[in-house]
């Protein structure tokens, strides 16, 4: 990991000289909270200034990156990494509190975010996702593997917005998953047996089939749905 890191700082600074401001590491690996199977190496490029002509100029580092099975870093301008967070509340906030610098300035450590414009993303993603899940179920519900696999892919997405809610709540917002179901079951009065079963599977420390996996995927949209009717009342 940490070779492949120093080789993307390399080849951005080789593509971008002077107008690269910082390379920013984010995410589960930041966080310490990462599990080798779902979690990617997620990096934020700060440049003076984004257009067509950066995005040409990096284009073989980024062939590259991908070529090591990660994603394309993200490319924002100083602008943005000082303006953006009225409209990305959560991400900014992700991302101040769970960072490594691997390059330049730090231009996240002083982010102030209106709890106003965090409650709304909060309760729109929440939605958003309960959408998604229900619309993905509706076409693969008769294919076990399928249904199990969508669970653990979007658990971490609800992890991070449980987390969120619990920020929005005024009370102590753990990084490691686990922990956060464990706090949000406790705060808003949910199960948190479909959240740890979840865990368990994507740690290959469990697995369920049959009535089961149908049992496992209702009792999870409904604890994401109390959890957005919690974040709907704050």
């Amino acid at each position: 990991m940490e070779k492949l890191l120093s080789e993307l700082v390399k080849r951005l600074q080789e593509a971008y000289g002077g107008d690269l401001v910082s390379v920013v590491l984010y995410g589960s690996v930041a966080s310490g909270d990462q599990q080798a199977k779902f979690s990617d190496l997620n990096v934020i490029c700060v440049l003076k200034q984004v257009g067509v002509a950066e995005l040409r100029k990096v284009e073989k580092a980024i062939q590259w990156w991908i070529k090591q099975k990660q994603p394309a870093p993200l490319l924002i301008s100083v602008e943005a990494a000082r303006n953006a967070h009225d409209v990305f509340p959560i991400e900014f906030l992700d991302i101040q509190q769970s960072h490594r610098i691997l390059y330049g300035e730090d231009l996240f450590v002083q982010i102030g975010v209106d709890r106003t414009n965090h409650r709304r993303q909060v309760e729109h993603e929440l939605r958003s996702g309960l959408l998604r899940l229900r619309q993905r179920y509706l076409t693969i519900q008769g294919q076990e593997k399928e249904v199990v696999q969508l669970m653990a892919k979007s658990l971490a997405s609800f992890a991070t917005l449980a987390r969120h809610a619990l920020m929005l709540a005024g009370a102590d917002a753990p990084t490691r998953k686990r922990e956060i179901f464990a706090a949000a079951a406790a705060r808003f009065t949910l199960d948190s047996k479909p959240f740890e079963t979840i865990l368990q599977i994507r740690e290959g420390k469990e697995k369920v089939s049959g009535e089961r996996v149908r049992s496992l995927f209702a009792s999870y949209l409904e604890q994401i749905t109390k959890l957005t009717q919690a974040i709907d009342r704050l």
